[in-house]
């Protein structure tokens, strides 16, 4: 049931060249006067964070913010196959739900991603004609190859578990991606080509050409933004981009093995955009 004021999410799939993909649009409410497309992010981090992408679309949409929930090529209830997902084919979805929702609202529409979504918000920010109108960024992703270091390890953790040897480690599971086999990590069968295109983005050289909103999950409100997050905004800056970052005090529920709920990030995000109007 919807909350009081708010219309229910209406759920369709959104035709593309590649098939067809799951949305769900939570329409504005009163005057549209924004548009956002979100960008879940990869394996079972989607699973673990559909509640806080349910509560923070909701939020918006109170704001008058459009925003549709997009499933990619081989996640969720979309089309295809995971194992033939690849980065360049997420891009492109991303183009589509974009596409869909400008012309649904009016408006130029921004991206919302998180972890490996908000990178590939940056990526779409990056190479389109049109830049989107701006970017939310939850807890990114900012260098591609080390989160698919970390993915690759979770393939090595389970092969010990079940009594096996390391097996050359990451440098072995990347070999055997360039020599064209697929993998099957924790249940998502990984292709070279999807491995390939995270591997090469890196946001460090994407300094986007809109407004960025960068919101990043701490442990504790008085502590900073992480080094490494806080080098990718200096750089970004320096090349001309307007970034603002938001710290939310809270759990990590992309994380979390059960559903926990962030409310500062939520917070965070809802008053970032609510003063750009």
């Amino acid at each position: 049931m919807a909350a009081p004021g708010h219309a229910p999410a209406d759920a369709f799939f959104l035709d593309t060249a590649d098939g067809p993909r799951f949305c769900l649009y939570h329409a504005p409410v009163g005057d549209c006067r924004g548009a956002l497309v979100y960008i879940h992010p990869f394996a079972e981090e989607m699973n673990r964070s559909r509640r806080m992408a349910a509560l923070q679309a909701r939020a918006l949409a109170a704001q008058g913010i459009g925003v549709l929930l997009l499933d990619l090529h081989g996640c969720g209830d979309s089309g295809g196959d995971f194992g033939d997902a690849s980065w360049d084919g997420w891009l492109r979805d991303i183009a589509a739900a974009r596409a869909w929702i400008e012309e649904k609202t009016g408006c130029t529409a921004g991206l919302w991603g998180l972890r490996l979504g908000a990178l590939l918000a940056v990526c779409h920010a990056q190479r389109a004609a049109v830049p989107p109108a701006r970017l939310l960024l939850w807890q990114p992703v900012t260098i591609g190859s080390g989160y698919l270091n970390q993915f690759l390890r979770l393939k090595l953790a389970g092969e010990l578990l079940a009594g096996g040897s390391d097996s050359g480690g990451t440098d072995a599971l990347r070999e055997a991606l360039k020599a064209g086999e697929s993998l099957d990590i924790a249940g998502y069968a990984l292709a070279p080509a999807l491995a390939d295109g995270i591997d090469g983005a890196d946001a460090r050289a994407l300094a986007p050409r809109c407004p960025i909103d960068w919101c990043e999950v701490v442990a504790a409100p008085e502590r900073p933004l992480p080094p490494a997050a806080a080098r990718v905004v200096d750089t970004w800056r320096l090349q001309g981009s307007r970034v603002k970052v938001h710290l939310a005090a809270g759990p990590q529920f992309w994380a979390a093995p059960e559903t926990v709920d962030c409310p500062n990030l939520i917070a965070a995000s809802s008053a970032a955009l609510r003063a750009c109007e």
